[in-house]
């Protein structure tokens, strides 16, 4: 199956963006993440449905099964799934101190690369461990 590369992220005017990396001209707008990530898969759906003819931009990989893999600025994830992990879980996965994982989620300052490795690595660690749980009945 052909992995296409998405970016989601925070405008400045407070919408958000989702737009395929290798077609930036194929993108979705919305009040939040999800809202733009659905209107990015509408545009994909209506881009196949006019065909290569029609369609302004059509990359060959429409015509051929695709998941995304979802590329997110910091704020944008962190704002994203602050119901679900804290700054505080984050910061004990991490190493890095809640309030300056607090301070990202509020746009407050910019993780440099250091920070962002730190908290990617913490976050698939995560995921790698709740991948391999299972109940006992």
């Amino acid at each position: 199956m052909k992995q296409v590369d998405i970016t989601i992220c925070m405008a400045k005017d407070g919408t958000y963006n989702a737009y395929c990396n290798d077609c930036p001209a194929l993108f979705g707008m919305g009040e939040n993440a999800v809202l733009a990530r659905k209107e990015l898969e509408e545009t994909l759906r209506l881009t196949r449905e006019d065909g290569p003819q029609k369609a302004m931009f059509y990359p060959e990989w429409l015509d051929e099964p695709f998941e995304f893999v979802t590329h997110w600025d910091v704020r944008t994830m962190l704002e994203y799934y602050s119901g679900v992990i804290t700054p505080t879980a984050l910061g004990k996965l991490s190493g890095i101190h809640p309030k300056q994982i607090w301070s990202y989620m509020h746009g407050l300052s910019h993780p440099r690369k250091q920070q962002v490795h730190k908290i990617e690595s913490a976050l698939h660690a995560l995921g790698k461990e709740l991948m391999n749980i299972s109940f006992e009945g």
